[in-house]
């Protein structure tokens, strides 16, 4: 198994992209402020890729993503992937969706586990009163920025 990871700059801070045998598996939030590159072409794409969404040229992601989970939680990401760029929905509505209208918090907790934030798109998720509700853990602030980030692309 070979592992490679890059760390980057990005308008929510530095990202950790890690990789194993030639596909992404996860992509983190970190404090760390050096960049790490990679000569990996997995991360060299993802992290054009971001760069391509941060600057608003991007609107959906073709990576190799090593996607681990639970059936509910990647039946939830996978809901998440078709809400589309600069749109929001509620917990209800993805339990909706899935024909669980009872798991909002398990939603909530399935967005949480979600190891590919901005790819697999959680921050699109929103409490059913419009409020910004939880987004890595407590940084509401980045799902406010990469939000209104696609809402000024649209």
């Amino acid at each position: 198994m070979i592992s490679h990871h890059i760390i980057m700059s990005s308008p929510i801070g530095f990202l950790k992209v890690s990789a194993e045998n030639d596909r992404i598996t996860s992509i983190d939030f970190v404090n760390e402020q050096i960049i790490e590159e990679s000569d990996s072409p997995v991360l060299l794409q993802a992290k054009r890729q971001l760069e391509e969404y941060f600057a608003g040229k991007r609107k959906t992601f073709e990576l190799p993503l090593e996607i681990k989970g639970t059936a509910f939680q990647q039946s939830v990401w996978k809901q998440l992937l078709k809400v589309p760029y600069g749109r929001t929905c509620s917990y209800q509505d993805i339990a909706n969706q899935i024909e669980n209208p009872k798991a909002v918090r398990a939603i909530g907790q399935a967005n949480k586990a979600n190891a590919f934030p901005i790819v697999i798109p959680c921050h699109r998720v929103i409490g059913k009163n419009q409020s910004l509700t939880g987004y890595a853990g407590k940084e509401i602030d980045k799902k406010e920025t990469l939000l209104s980030l696609e809402e000024q692309y649209q």
